[in-house]
């Protein structure tokens, strides 16, 4: 794993400060003109917190546009290194966590997903964990299930990368499944509960993989 230096973690809080004092300002200003009562702590709280996401996340958008975060491998001390430092403090301190809690519903949690770059079809949810959402793309009526994670990078000691998941439409990814680096599944294919899909496996129209690594236990719908 390749050290975060003091400039990264500057600029990171530079932009979470930044989301804090929108956050301190915006949050009042929306209920200047209602009397909130006894509860006005427990409003200006829950609101605080909606509204510190949404600048949270487009600040995260902008900061990736302005410094795009590249597929493939990133070079030590190179540009995407330090880019990929400040996106990953972004995930670890704000938005891992709301991942990994399960508090927030399916249908929110899908617009999050997207709100941070993940590619997602009609009624596909996730009630799994979606890393570096930018790098994956998963087609219409797909359900990732509980506890799943769909894993784009690739950390290898000193090597460090990331590799798109490519998911089609119509498939399952069994609960606690791993999927990861630079899988492509296809449409109609299903991910047994618990598979380990190793890095840069293709799982072809309607194939049904399972078990640690994962293997094929059913052929394709043209076997």
């Amino acid at each position: 794993m390749r050290k975060i230096n003091l400039l990264q973690i500057l600029i990171f809080l530079i932009l979470f400060s930044i989301i804090s004092v929108c956050t301190l300002i915006t949050t009042p200003l929306l209920f200047d003109h209602f009397g909130l009562g006894d509860f006005r702590g427990v409003i200006l709280f829950i609101t605080g917190f909606i509204v510190f996401y949404i600048f949270a996340l487009l600040t995260f958008r902008a900061f990736l546009w302005a410094t795009p975060l590249q597929a493939g491998e990133i070079a030590k001390d190179s540009r995407q290194e330090f880019v990929y430092h400040v996106y990953l403090l972004f995930f670890l301190i704000i938005f891992y966590p709301i991942m990994r809690s399960g508090a927030v519903p399916l249908p929110i949690m899908r617009l999050v997903y997207q709100a941070l770059g993940a590619k997602l079809g009609d009624n596909t949810y996730s009630s799994g964990i979606i890393l570096d959402p930018q790098f994956v793309q998963v087609g219409a009526n797909s359900l990732i299930g509980q506890y799943a994670l769909l894993v784009p990078h690739a950390l290898e000691n000193e090597r460090l990368g990331h590799y798109p998941i490519s998911i089609g439409n119509n498939v399952t990814i069994g609960a606690h499944a791993v999927v990861l680096a630079g899988c492509t599944i296809e449409d109609n294919a299903l991910v047994a509960t618990g598979a380990v899909v190793t890095k840069g496996t293709h799982i072809a129209n309607g194939e049904v993989w399972g078990g640690v690594p994962a293997k094929k236990l059913r052929g394709g719908i043209n076997e």
